[in-house]
């Protein structure tokens, strides 16, 4: 649907009746959908309760908005390891009070930050967000995000003039605040990561298509989240942010260099 990149309203109403009228005529045993847009725009107003079978994944952290589980879908929620990344977060910038949340400005990322808001509150820590659309705007926020305790990374998707070389050395020149993030293709830019494994996801939804396909019906397949997540350190970014962080936690992590 590329409907990250293409963030207009009209375009996405578009993509959603492409891809519902391509579905149509296929005619598919299911369908596999990823994240929020096609669970929105494709199967919520075209179909719920059709008699094609549908398995998401991707959508973050609850279906709440789509009025799932329908007779036809199940599926597997994103959810990130707040808890983890804030404790961890507060273990490393003793005593901190007020962190920011960076991400794009997309619906998935507004859902990422409104929630990591909510946990935030819970803790008394305060968290504001910055939603940029291009990488100007990010870079920006970034540097700004550096008088902040620590600066969780959202996902990038959506700002289309990205360019990694140049975020990356301007990184290098800003950074002395912790950054941290839950998206693994967030890592070059961020010094710590508690990520996901997309191929949870990816690997849940396709043995759920394979017992529809056997016969099983979408709704004896109860909807769950992801369980798993890795340990990242970037150490090109570390080195000159003057941070440092507990060596077992150093020694246990993949490493970015």
């Amino acid at each position: 649907m590329d409907t990250k990149r293409h963030k207009d309203e009209t375009y996405k109403q578009q993509a959603a009746k492409d891809a519902r009228d391509l579905i149509l005529s296929w005619k598919p045993d299911v369908v596999i959908t990823a994240d929020d847009n096609a669970a929105k725009y494709v199967i919520q107003p075209y179909f719920k309760d059709h008699e094609i079978p549908f398995v998401f994944c991707g959508i973050n952290w609850n279906v709440d908005a789509y009025g799932f589980p329908y007779s036809n879908t199940t599926g597997m929620v994103e959810v990130a390891p707040i808890d983890v990344l804030f404790n961890k977060a507060r273990s490393i910038r003793i005593g901190a009070e007020r962190a920011v949340y960076l991400g794009a400005d997309t619906l998935t990322e507004k859902k990422n930050a409104a929630r990591f808001e909510s946990m935030a509150e819970d803790i008394g820590l305060l968290l504001d967000r910055r939603l940029a659309s291009t990488m100007a705007e990010w870079l920006a926020a970034y540097e700004e995000a550096q008088e902040y305790d620590f600066v969780i990374i959202g996902s990038n998707s959506g700002i289309n003039d990205w360019d990694e070389t140049e975020v990356v050395d301007r990184l290098k020149r800003t950074t002395h605040s912790l950054s941290l993030t839950t998206h693994n293709w967030m890592m070059p830019y961020s010094i710590l990561g508690f990520t996901k494994i997309p191929e949870e996801h990816g690997e849940w939804a396709a043995k759920a298509a394979l017992a529809i396909l056997d016969g099983v019906a979408p709704t004896d397949i109860p909807i769950v989240s992801n369980r798993k997540w890795e340990i990242w350190v970037n150490h090109s970014i570390l080195m000159v942010s003057g941070l440092k962080l507990p060596d077992p936690l150093v020694r246990k992590a993949k490493k970015i260099q």
